[in-house]
């Protein structure tokens, strides 16, 4: 057993949850995320949880933060310059020729993180076998330094081709730009990805450069702070693929953790659907500034070995969650042909909704939640008394501009809000061939349970639960975190039992390249094996466990019905084609103690009947809500409308659903007595 203290810093707020192994108190806080200086509301959230001296006692802080995805976004990550092979300068422009949209016709590419004139050739070339063609020009990776320095490049990737196969030129460069002086940041493409795909490769090179320097600024920041605190224990930071990483590593491998913290509320509800035994789950995390959304099938979230923010993809494991900019604090407005619109601006920390009564004046989700009554008492997390009637005045140019009442205003406004959420989690199942109506609605961060019978009623989704400490779930999922390390190796070969046998030493040696990164490997370690498997001649391919104990079990046949299998599932039909392997992957998993037991919480008593008006979506009209503690809800049902408050989350429980708490403290709601929006 362990105390452990988790933290998931968002566009808008920043969560903690603290286990107390001592008493099994579990403690919470929700305080304003501060965008210019990050760790200012960490280290704030971890002073409303625990007392001067306390962290000595905490033998695990675990993070969720946001810091390398802002960096991209908001394109302020370090000057970078690109090293290339002669020819192959434009990979990062050219990159796939394709289109996100095929029917957007203004649609433009973002521009590149390292402009052309910082994309220098360099005559070398090594081959796809890894023999060497064209030994490596010394004196053009000096010449380019110099241009480097004279533009203010702060960092350099170093992408050649078919590194992957052989990293002797790559590891040549670093050691002529160390020799000439350079003192920056160094990425080489075969240390971020053992893979084939020099777009990807070269992409995934210079984003770990481009966000490198600002991550480990704000991690030994952070970590310095605590350890000034008190803090003894281990500082770990949550990776995009699941699995935590150290601060240290974090800050070498910083494009592992590009989506740190919306994973962790996913690995949370993972842990929860086994615990539920629920077979299909989608999950909708509501924050201020997003929404986010995956998928999670048998106790497992999707995952890929490809992820990509702003079109920029990004070799690394990577839980598939769909992200758009639609959460409390998105902004209300009309577009450029006059229709309502909302986000994905958004009011973020600063200033935040009007009704948050820090200098907001646009209308935003959150005012229009707070207009018709959906937020309970009006007192949140943090301190933040909600003004109603600030909130009425911000919508006041927009409703004169449409010609509505404000509160008309308000519901078209979350219906909106509601439908763009839904159609987030239709693109997920749908791409997948999966049917929303047959999936749980599993909602959770400070606005999910507010809006899940409204999107469970555009999904026509009849089953949703909403997670114990739901409005800090993600940091809640940040405590059943293990260390995780990955890797990959491109080895194309047909799958037959005489490969396999060779494939051996390729999965030694990424399990020994794993163990190099740790200092210490412990014998509760587990070792799997993954494949990249596909029909020949096919692009792309699909990932197959085939091995737990760090070797390849079974014979060639054995992983060919595997993959059978797997295909059939997602394609429906089998090809009779060769198998080949285009992949050997490796994941290792240290399991570090599980956080003590929680004491069961006293059960709250309702301090006689409150109700308050707020407007039914169900039944299309103003009724009283009652406003119910969750902490004071047992097995017996609990029937809409209500509004059953927490401290960091309200669930809006429509007229016709029903809720009950179910094992593990979740809140199961029926939403099939309401009626659509």
């Amino acid at each position: 057993m362990s105390t452990r203290l988790g933290v998931d810093v968002g566009g808008t707020f920043t969560d903690v949850v603290l286990i107390d192994e001592a008493t099994g108190e579990i403690r919470v806080a929700k305080e304003p995320t501060t965008p210019e200086s990050p760790d200012e509301g960490v280290i704030r959230g971890v002073g409303e949880v625990i007392s001067n001296g306390g962290l000595s006692a905490v033998e695990y802080f675990l993070h969720g933060t946001t810091v390398g995805i802002n960096a991209l976004l908001t394109r302020s990550g370090a000057v970078v310059g690109l090293l290339a092979t002669e020819g192959h300068r434009d990979t990062l422009e050219l990159a796939r020729g394709d289109r996100p949209d095929s029917f957007d016709l203004f649609w433009k590419a973002a521009p590149p993180l390292v402009p052309r004139h910082l994309r220098v050739p360099v005559k070398e070339r090594i081959l796809f076998d890894g023999s060497v063609e064209q030994a490596l020009a010394e004196d053009e990776v000096e010449a380019a330094l110099v241009g480097f320095e004279q533009e203010g490049v702060t960092a350099i990737a170093v992408a050649f081709l078919n590194a992957y196969a052989n990293p002797e030129h790559e590891l040549q460069a670093e050691r002529v730009l160390r020799r000439a002086g350079f003192e920056g940041d160094i990425t080489l493409s075969h240390r971020v990805s053992g893979e084939y795909r020099e777009y990807e490769r070269t992409s995934t090179t210079v984003v770990d450069a481009y966000v490198r320097p600002r991550t480990a600024s704000y991690l030994a920041k952070l970590e310095n702070r605590l350890r000034d605190g008190g803090l003894d224990g281990g500082c770990l930071l949550t990776r995009s693929g699941g699995g935590a990483m150290t601060f240290g590593e974090a800050a070498e491998r910083p494009f592992e953790a590009i989506i740190s913290g919306p994973v962790a509320g996913v690995e949370g509800a993972a842990n929860l659907a086994r615990e539920l035994e629920l077979d299909e789950v989608v999950t909708i995390d509501v924050g201020g500034t997003s929404t986010d959304v995956c998928l999670i099938v048998e106790g497992r979230p999707l995952l890929m070995y490809e992820g990509r923010i702003e079109g920029l993809p990004i070799q690394s494991p990577w839980v598939d969650v769909r992200s758009i900019g639609s959460g409390g604090g998105s902004i209300v407005h009309l577009d450029e042909g006059g229709l309502l619109s909302v986000g994905p601006r958004s009011a973020g920390a600063q200033p935040g909704p009007a009704c948050y009564g820090r200098g907001g004046t646009e209308p935003t989700v959150t005012d229009a939640a707070c207009c018709l009554g959906l937020m309970g008492d009006g007192r949140l997390a943090g301190g933040v008394e909600l003004d109603r009637d600030a909130a009425v005045r911000s919508f006041g140019p927009v409703a004169e501009a449409l010609g509505q009442d404000v509160l008309e205003l308000c519901r078209g406004v979350l219906r909106i809000a509601a439908a763009n959420m839904a159609d987030a989690i239709r693109e997920v199942l749908t791409e997948r061939g999966q049917d929303p109506r047959t999936a749980v609605l599993m909602a959770f961060g400070g606005a999910g349970p507010l809006f899940a019978s409204l999107v469970a009623a555009e999904l026509e989704v009849p089953r949703i639960v909403i997670p114990p400490l739901a409005g800090n779930f993600s940091a809640w999922g940040l405590l059943g975190a293990d260390l995780v390390q990955t890797a990959g190796r491109t080895y194309i070969r047909p799958l037959d039992d005489e490969v396999l046998a060779a494939t051996g030493s390729v999965v030694e040696e990424i399990f020994t390249a794993l163990e190099g990164r740790m200092t210490t490997v412990p014998d509760s370690a587990r070792r799997e094996v993954l494949m990249d498997l596909r029909y020949a001649g096919q692009e792309h391919a699909l990932t197959i466990s085939v091995g737990a104990d760090g070797s390849i079990d079974g014979s060639a046949a054995a992983i060919a019905e595997l993959f059978v299998d797997a295909y059939v599932k997602a394609f429906t039909e089998p090809l009779d084609v060769p198998i080949e392997i285009v992949t050997v992957r490796g994941a290792l998993r240290i399991p570090i103690p599980p956080p003590g037991e929680p004491a069961e919480a006293a059960r709250a008593e309702l301090a006689g009947e409150r109700t308050a008006p707020a407007w039914s979506f169900a039944r299309g009209e103003e009724l009283d809500f009652r406003v119910v503690d969750r902490a004071a809800l047992g097995a017996e049902d609990c029937q809409g409308p209500a509004l059953v408050v927490e401290q960091t989350a309200t669930t809006y429980l429509d007229a016709g659903s029903t809720a009950r708490v179910v094992a593990g403290g979740a809140l199961e709601i029926d939403a099939t007595g309401g009626k659509e929006l």
